[in-house]
């Protein structure tokens, strides 16, 4: 399906083609472009390989997480921007907006805690200041792959690589023991990291954790927990119901007002990475969400990484 650019016919495109495409490069699922775009999976198919007939090239490609833009897509994703940025201009030329609004959709990947927490103040903030703009948050703990789709910013624990993400060191963050009162009166508290062994832990489904900085292994050999889960916040609650000592995050800790047990002993550092597709990074948009974020961990670095 290859073929070189002066065999294609600039006819025999279709502009509103590239709004498809965009879809897709956004979400990653043709079911979930189809509910953005108002229409079928069918119709978002077809017009792709329309786009794909006329270009003589492939521009998606289906991935073990969804479907993912060729090297082709992510040049054409990157020009379909402009066009949809021209079109949103002239609907404010015609409204009479003088000055120039975001707009479009923005979709940002994020763990579960960090998203909630920090995120999800920065996106408001930003839906404030450009009410045109839709933003969206899609929050699961995993590992970013080589072949990310589905996103145009994405918020990674430890410090994923790829020549297909532009990638910023954005923030550490701080994780500890933590327990309830109620835990500490009915179990005792451990006074060095031996006596552990005497007690629940909580943290990650070992077998199920995708991201490796989280293995608990590494922060504390020998250590297995009696209640696990995928959702940080099931950890948070499961300890403060006094179900055993969380490994969490400090931010979050605190919010539940747990105890902070052996912190000379245990201070789990790890960084938040903030990585943008390629063909994203000089969005508008997406700029202003990236910059909402530096600014929401700057003010708030004390939660992050507690004294």
């Amino acid at each position: 399906m290859e073929s070189s650019r002066g065999t294609v016919d600039p006819r025999r495109l279709r502009a509103d083609d590239l709004r498809f495409l965009l879809a897709v490069a956004r979400t990653g699922r043709l079911v979930a472009a189809a509910d953005a775009l108002g229409v079928d999976h069918t119709t978002v198919s077809r017009r792709i390989a329309a786009l794909e007939k006329g270009l003589g090239t492939r521009l998606i490609e289906r991935g073990s997480e969804g479907w993912a833009l060729t090297d082709a897509g992510k040049a054409v994703s990157q020009s379909a921007r402009a066009i949809e940025d021209a079109l949103a201009r002239v609907v404010e030329a015609v409204a009479g907006q003088g000055a120039p609004a975001l707009h479009g959709t923005v979709r940002v990947s994020a763990p579960d805690g960090f998203g909630t927490v920090f995120a999800t103040p920065a996106l408001a903030r930003v839906r404030r200041q450009h009410p045109r703009l839709q933003v969206e948050l899609v929050t699961a703990t995993r590992q970013l792959t080589l072949h990310a789709s589905g996103f145009d910013l994405a918020l990674a624990i430890g410090r994923p690589a790829g020549h297909r993400l532009v990638t910023e060191h954005l923030t550490d963050y701080a994780l500890g023991l933590y327990a309830s009162d109620e835990y500490l009166a009915r179990c005792g508290s451990p006074e060095e990291l031996a006596d552990l062994r005497e007690h629940a832990l909580v943290f990650y489904i070992e077998s199920m954790l995708q991201v490796g900085d989280l293995d608990i292994e590494r922060h504390l050999p020998g250590a297995t927990t009696a209640f696990s889960s995928t959702n940080v916040f099931a950890q948070v609650e499961a300890t403060r119901l006094g179900a055993g000592i969380g490994v969490l995050p400090a931010f979050l800790a605190h919010r539940a007002q747990l105890r902070r047990l052996l912190a000379d002993q245990v201070d789990i550092r790890l960084p938040i990475t903030l990585a943008v597709r390629r063909e994203a990074v000089t969005h508008p948009a997406v700029r202003a969400v990236r910059d909402a974020l530096h600014h929401e961990v700057a003010e708030r670095t004390a939660e992050l990484l507690p004294e």
